[in-house]
């Protein structure tokens, strides 16, 4: 008999007024910077994916289908930089959120070239959108990953 995984608490975006609310309306904002959906999907996959956030890799794959990103993109974005199937703004925004997410890797967290990169496929409001992206999705990357909410369970 399997035994299904619970999380250590319910998740804390969902216990105190309003922060659920909040996170929600960021998500939204970023949606609106004209990134288009399926390279928001990306970039939260990906985030997810580096801090090893089985809720929101299960929640992202679910996500990006919903968006229509490819099989293809959603297999191999682990390993984007050898996959042919991405656009160039795809691998801009990628780069990006792997180095945002991983700030401590490295003394220059975010590198001028992965931003300037980033800079010649976006505007200022798009990468907004993407940064807003990147951070909301390492905010609950941690806060699921430290409560251990489990992957394909609704969050308790």
């Amino acid at each position: 008999m399997l035994h299904e995984p619970k999380a250590r608490m319910t998740n804390p975006a969902y216990v105190l007024p309003g922060v659920g609310q909040a996170v929600q309306g960021l998500i939204e904002a970023a949606r609106q910077g004209g990134v288009p959906q399926e390279t928001l999907e990306l970039v939260h996959l990906r985030a997810s994916q580096i801090n090893g956030c089985g809720f929101c890799v299960d929640y992202g794959v679910k996500s990006a289908r919903k968006a229509e990103v490819s099989d293809e993109k959603l297999f191999a974005v682990a390993a984007w930089r050898e996959a042919p199937y991405f656009t160039e703004e795809e691998r801009a925004a990628l780069a990006l959120a792997e180095y945002a997410t991983r700030l401590a890797d490295t003394p220059d967290a975010v590198p001028d070239a992965v931003w300037d990169a980033a800079a010649d496929h976006y505007d200022e409001k798009q990468l907004a959108s993407i940064v807003l992206m990147i951070a909301v999705t390492n905010f609950f990357n941690r806060l699921n990953v430290t409560i251990r909410q489990p992957a394909g369970v609704g969050l308790s």
